[in-house]
Formats: structure tokens, C-alpha cells, sequence
């Protein structure tokens, strides 16, 4: 039933329930894109295990992010359950074993996988944009931010760094404004607060060094296997919008770092994007458009990027028509939205006079899908409806101590583990700040010694605070404070006090005049 370069995914069956033929993803076509979607409990968890499974046995490393942890038993042998071993028979599976896949751990928090990081510079300030929701003004003062780092020599490692930048631009903004264009100090200042926001949510430990490097979640074993990166997610979810920031830097790093290779006989990478909706919420046209791009350039480099959700609709039509190989489970249409969306799944297959897609789509149970992918020249085959292969490694999570023995012989292990600091854009300013802050102070000191000798020279003080008031006798003058100020003798102070209280009375009856005659 294993088909030399094709991954086998089911056999599809006719109305009458009899077994029809078996289905095929050929790895040629791989790098062509897809989707799954299916309702909540339908079986997308399964058939993304299923389709990384199949890759990595044919040598294709893959990244996928693991929602609910439920992923991760991909590292460990398979149980032979009776739901599997029945579907198994059902679809004539006779070359199905049970079996266990080199997985290699990833967390961004580093609690269940091995530290993922990258730097401020490297995210840019486009997704930087999006992860902390700025606006037009804002985005624009974040790209002087970036085009000041790079022209200063300000490396931007980590939150730090462009927070120290930040306060750099807010203090020098008139003179930066004049050769950069107007930098608003109320544009500067919501920037702050949004680094300080995405600090509590965890953003920090994303950002710092080392860095990832993209070769790391494309490696293979000795026997020939890809890797399966799992980046764990569960956490990571409950900052929706740091996951998806998190994986489109991914896929654009792929896309600029890796070289054109067209098209080969196998994809280099599968990348599988799970909740894909929460890519594609709220984003503006130019993030969309980001997306639409390396979608479709990213082919050439030898990626397949598959996206995995609910909903067809999550979904932008320009970037639903890249997608070659498509996967639907089951869907329900009570509502209009979830009618729209059945339609809209039905419309992307190309049709099968033996079954009406829309009404099969609202009927299909558990582990079943129409299956759709692309045959010779790239054309779509005909839809059909499909009992998915079950998987050979675990269905459900590791224990910890079944994920830290992983982790321990990962062939990463160690290298992202600890943290580095080094000389950034944090310490650069840091550094000319206290150099600035010296001259100053060795400026006053010279002004202070030419002015009088005395360090104290220039500084106003209350008697009995601060310095002690130096007296100085020159014949039969009074003395004086080292701030220049006379003294007052006491036949002086008196009159003074005489003087003021002629003013205070005088002052007294011109009042009482004045509002006396307004009485009037």
C-alpha cells in the first residue's frame, strides 16, 4: 500500500460504503502548500500527526506547533489502541506498525522545550508593529527607531535595548526630528508602555541571544529521517497574538535566509501552522499581504507551509488559492456563517459526480475527511471522501520525564539553553549617557575653580544646610557666603525689617480704600 514518493493518508470509500482507493500526497508536490480544517473533535490534531509522521519517514524535517501538548506522544512508540488497529483493518492497512519519531522540543519560555529566541533587529519593525498593535504614527517612529540603530551602531538584541533606544529619541528628539522627520514624544511614549505590556506577558524571554537558527529545525537523522521540531504552545496560546508574530517571523526568516532551489523531489521543510485564524485576525492589509508574499515565494525555496483550522474562512482568499492540498473533516452549518463556510469548503474541491461535497461535509464522522491534492502537472485530483490512515507513533502527550529524556538526547541540547548579554544597544547608550554625565561634571568643576576655587561656588543653601557658610574678613567689610552673597549687619537688617513694615501698612490702606470705594 506504501507508494514509493507518496505519503500514504487513507483510502477513500464510495457511497455504499465500499473501500474505493487509496489516497495519496505526492512529495513533489509537497512544497505546494495546504490546509486542514474541520470542526472542534473531528480529528485535525490527528491527521497533522499523520501527515508529520509521513514526512518525516520520508526524510522531509518539520516544524509544528503543539496547542495542546496532545502533539507531543509523536516522540514515543505507538499503542497498539482498538480504534487503531480497527481503522487499520477497515482501510486494509497492512503495512501499519507501530513506531516512534526523532522529535526535537521547543518552548519559548523555556519550560518544555529548549529555549526559541530571536533578536529585536531580527523581528523587524513590521511584526514588531503588529505584536504590540501600534499604530500608523507609532509603526513610523519604530521604523526611525530601527534606521537610528542601524546607522548608529546600536545593535537591538532584546526589550532593552529598544527601550533604551526609545528614551534615547525622546531625549534628542528635535535634533533626530531634523534629520529623520518628526519624532513624537506621544508616539514614543505608547511605544514604552507597549514594551512594558509585552515584558508582563513573557515577550522578554522570546527576545536575547542566542538567537535561532533556522538550519536547527531543518535537520535529519543518521537513518535518513527529518527531524519533527514541536515548538510547545500551550502556554505560548495564551498570548495569541505573540504566537502568531512568533511563527510568521518564522516563516520569513525561512523565506529570506534559505536559497531558491525550485522545484525538487521532495520539500526541504514542512511547516505546519496550527490556529491559523489567529494569524490572520485583526491584521492589517499590509501583514496579510506579507503573508500572501512569502506563501507564494516560499515554494521555490523547497517549504511547505500547511495551515490548520476550524474554519476555511479563518483564511484570506488570496492566500486559500496557494494552497494545493486540502484536507476537510467535518463541519457544521446551523449557523449562516457555518453554512458560508461549508460552501466555501465545497467550492475550493474540484467536484465528484459520485457525492454532493456540501451535504458530505455535514455528514463525515470522526477520522474521516474529503481529501483533495495535486497529481500530474499540479492539477487538483477529484475530491474524495476519505478515512484517514491512523498514526504509528503515540496519540496523546509525553509525561515530563518522557519529555526531559527527550530533551536531554536532542541534538541541541545545551545550545540554547543559557542566556547571553552581550554589548547591545542597552549598554552602548548606557555607557554614553555616563560619559556625557562626566564632562558635565568636570565642565561645572572647571567653571566652579575659575569662578571662585570653591566646588561650592554658584550653589544656593539655607544656613544650616548643605555646605557651611565660609566667612572671609577684608579690613572693615562684611563678611560674605562663598555664593557671593553679602551678609547683613544688624543695623542693615533692621532697617530693612523698618522698611517693610511701612510698605506692609501703606499697602494695608491702599486696599482698604480702593474696596471702600467700590462699597460705595
Amino acid at each position: 500500500m506504501l507508494q514509493e514518493g507518496s505519503l500514504y493518508l487513507g483510502t477513500s470509500r464510495n457511497p455504499d460504503d465500499s473501500l474505493n482507493k487509496a489516497e495519496y500526497l505526492a512529495l513533489k508536490y509537497g512544497n505546494r502548500h495546504g490546509i486542514v480544517t474541520g470542526a472542534t473533535g473531528t480529528g485535525k490534531t490527528v491527521t497533522l500527526q499523520v501527515l508529520a509522521e509521513s514526512f518525516s519517514e520520508a526524510g522531509v524535517p518539520v516544524f509544528a506547533a503543539d496547542i495542546k501538548g496532545d502533539l507531543s506522544g509523536i516522540a514515543a512508540m505507538g499503542e497498539p489502541k482498538d480504534w487503531i488497529t480497527q481503522r487499520a483493518e477497515q482501510i486494509g492497512f497492512k503495512d501499519y506498525a507501530p513506531a516512534e519519531f526523532p522529535v526535537i522540543f521547543w518552548d519559548i519560555y523555556g519550560e518544555k522545550g529548549h529555549r526559541v529566541r530571536t533578536t529585536v533587529a531580527e523581528m523587524g519593525p513590521l511584526l514588531l508593529s503588529r505584536l504590540m498593535n501600534a499604530s500608523e504614527a507609532q509603526e513610523g517612529a519604530l521604523n526611525i527607531a530601527f534606521k537610528i540603530a542601524d546607522e548608529g551602531g546600536l545593535p537591538l538584541m532584546d526589550l532593552k535595548d529598544l527601550q533604551a533606544l526609545l528614551t534615547y529619541m525622546a531625549e534628542h528628539a528635535t535634533e533626530l526630528s531634523s534629520q529623520f522627520g518628526l519624532i513624537s514624544k506621544a508616539s514614543i511614549a505608547t511605544l514604552q508602555r507597549g514594551l512594558l505590556i509585552l515584558e508582563q506577558q513573557g515577550a522578554q524571554n522570546f527576545f536575547g541571544e542566542p538567537a535561532l537558527k533556522v538550519t536547527d529545525i531543518m535537520r535529519t537523522t543518521h537513518d535518513g529521517r527529518g527531524a519533527i521540531s514541536i515548538l510547545a504552545a500551550d502556554k505560548l496560546m495564551m498570548n495569541p497574538r505573540l504566537y502568531a508574530t512568533f511563527l510568521l517571523w518564522l516563516l520569513s526568516e525561512l523565506f529570506e535566509e534559505l536559497p531558491e532551489v525550485g522545484d525538487l523531489d521532495k520539500p526541504k521543510l514542512v511547516f505546519f501552522f496550527d490556529e491559523a485564524h489567529l494569524l490572520f485576525n485583526d491584521a492589517p492589509k499590509v501583514l496579510i499581504e506579507r503573508v500572501e508574499q512569502v506563501v507564494r515565494l516560499i515554494r521555490s525555496k523547497g517549504v511547505g507551509v500547511y495551515f490548520v483550522t476550524q474554519n476555511p474562512l479563518d483564511v484570506p482568499e488570496t492566500v486559500l488559492a496557494q494552497l494545493g492540498n486540502r484536507v476537510q473533516h467535518a463541519l457544521r452549518a446551523y449557523t449562516p456563517r457555518e453554512q458560508k463556510a461549508v460552501k466555501t469548503a465545497a467550492d475550493t474541491f474540484r467536484p465528484n459526480p459520485a457525492f454532493d461535497c456540501a451535504t458530505a461535509i455535514t455528514q463525515l464522522g470522526i477520522g474521516e475527511a474529503l481529501v483533495s491534492t495535486l497529481e500530474a502537472k499540479g492539477i487538483p485530483s477529484m475530491v474524495e471522501r476519505t478515512l484517514i490512515r491512523p498514526p504509528s507513533g503515540r496519540v496523546g502527550p509525553l509525561s515530563d520525564a518522557e519529555r526531559q529524556k527527550v530533551m536531554g538526547l536532542s541534538p541541541v541540547a545545551g545550545q540554547y539553553d543559557m542566556d547571553l548579554d552581550s554589548e547591545s544597544a542597552y549598554e552602548i547608550l548606557t555607557a554614553r549617557a555616563q560619559k556625557a554625565a562626566e564632562a558635565e561634571a568636570a565642565k561645572r568643576a572647571a567653571e566652579d575653580k575659575a569662578a571662585g576655587g570653591d566646588s561650592a561656588a554658584g550653589r544656593w543653601t539655607l544656613p544650616g544646610f548643605g555646605d557651611a557658610p565660609q566667612e572671609e574678613s577684608d579690613g572693615g567689610r562684611a563678611t560674605k557666603r562663598s555664593s557671593g552673597y553679602q551678609r547683613e549687619t544688624v543695623i542693615e537688617a533692621a532697617m530693612k525689617s523698618a522698611a517693610r513694615s511701612v510698605a506692609t501698612s501703606v499697602g494695608r490702606a491702599l486696599v482698604r480704600g480702593i474696596l471702600g470705594s467700590l462699597r460705595r
